[in-house]
């Protein structure tokens, strides 16, 4: 979330109900299997290339690596692990690959593979993210070990793939330890795994099939959300304000337990950001908006999407958010304290120019999260924490900005 009044440093952060599972990263790089080719060890790139952006969560962390495949028969695969290690993000420098050939990014149980050949087509093989350097990001694999493997008839030869570096993703204590947070969890955390209210609230649990965890360049963390009925998505400009930012971003849909309380979210379905539309003017006070586009749309159209409310909104309108506070599956906050209790409601309709307020609970990754109203129109874009008066930025200014851009429906 945006950092913003007091400043506090958050303890571990306690993972409850469909936790990631994380546990302190202390080693370096090692291969999973006994049986399989070592990876080579990584280090800490260097602090200056670490992700770095105000009030954005810092969930992940840059190292180097000198790896490769070969056509050889002993070189063709290499286990990258990092214990404890939330995800793990691959990129290759080169991909020197015969016609038919390809390479794999894959967990070890297979329910994510990431398949890249030498025309690197997304419209063919898989999606993949850049930051301006020579190379491309494969998409990042979550837990702590991607097993890269090459993939040929050939039995001789070269030099196939070179892998540089890596994005590892923190665990919990390492979570709190790297990030400032502002108190937005207003007394009592009523925020549940979106399941939980598939039966009793299916409308508000359907809607949050359009809001996606969004990680940026490799290491930071907010979410964001379809808008509209084209190819359009929206989060806040301080998670990113560049398009080469939105090129190095994953977009991952579906990430939610499927049982409520449960240990057990999905993969879910990743793309990567396209091109970025615009972004609002004046500073992150102020609307916090980024309109952009991802890659491979088709395969997340199925998820849905939601709309703007074009007026403005009314102090006491009855509220809820869904997103991805911490980087955790997606959760939903309907109720202010406790289940059954008082529901989610604005405090402030016209807290200031530019937000609405509210103390429905929020939290670091919470930031480009939508606030929507009982008649399910987004009424805000949350991007400011600090209890009693969380606030977003409000919708119906943002459409007024970005209507021409967008199909509100």
């Amino acid at each position: 979330m945006k950092q913003s009044r007091l400043r506090v440093r958050t303890a571990a952060v306690a993972f409850a109900a469909c936790a990631l599972g994380l546990s302190l990263v202390s080693a370096p790089a090692v291969a999973a299997d006994p049986d399989q080719p070592l990876a080579p060890q990584s280090e800490r790139a260097p602090e200056s290339e670490q992700f770095s952006a105000e009030g954005v969560t810092t969930v992940g962390e840059l190292r180097t690596v000198d790896g490769s495949l070969s056509y050889a028969r002993d070189g063709r695969t290499q286990v990258i692990r990092h214990p404890g290690a939330a995800y793990v993000k691959v990129h290759f420098s080169s991909l020197r690959l015969g016609h038919g050939d390809y390479v794999t990014v894959s967990s070890p149980d297979g329910r994510e593979s990431y398949r890249y050949d030498r025309s690197l087509n997304r419209a063919t093989g898989s999606d993949y993210t850049t930051d301006g350097r020579p190379g491309f990001w494969a998409m990042s694999v979550d837990g702590d070990t991607a097993v890269v493997k090459l993939h040929s008839n050939r039995r001789s030869g070269g030099a196939a793939a070179t892998i540089d570096r890596l994005w590892r993703g923190y665990d919990a204590a390492e979570i709190g330890r790297y990030n400032f947070s502002t108190q937005s969890v207003c007394s009592t955390d009523a925020r549940r795994d979106v399941v939980c209210y598939q039966s009793s609230h299916p409308t508000e649990y359907a809607r949050g099939n359009a809001v996606a965890r969004l990680l940026i360049s490799g290491g930071g963390m907010c979410t964001t959300w379809r808008v509209g009925n084209t190819n359009r998505m929206l989060t806040n400009k301080h998670c990113m304000s560049t398009q080469s930012t939105v090129s190095g971003s994953e977009m991952q849909f579906n990430y939610q337990c499927a049982t409520c309380g449960g240990n057990n979210p999905g993969a879910g379905t990743k793309v990567s950001g396209a091109t970025l539309y615009k972004v609002s003017a004046g500073g992150s006070s102020q609307l916090d908006y980024a309109l952009f586009s991802v890659n491979n749309f088709s395969s997340i159209q199925g998820f849905g999407t939601l709309y703007l409310a074009t007026t403005a909104t009314a102090t006491g309108t009855r509220m809820y958010i869904p997103g991805h506070g911490d980087g955790r599956p997606k959760r939903l906050s309907i109720y202010e304290d406790s289940q059954g209790g008082a529901l989610c409601t604005v405090r402030n309709g016209n807290y200031n120019t530019w937000n609405i307020s509210y103390s429905c609970d929020t939290s670091g990754g919470n930031s480009g999260s939508p606030v929507l109203n009982g008649s399910h129109r987004v009424i805000a874009l949350h991007h400011l924490g600090g209890c009693p008066s969380n606030q977003g930025a409000k919708a119906h200014l943002i459409y007024n900005e970005i209507a021409s851009l967008i199909d509100n429906g």
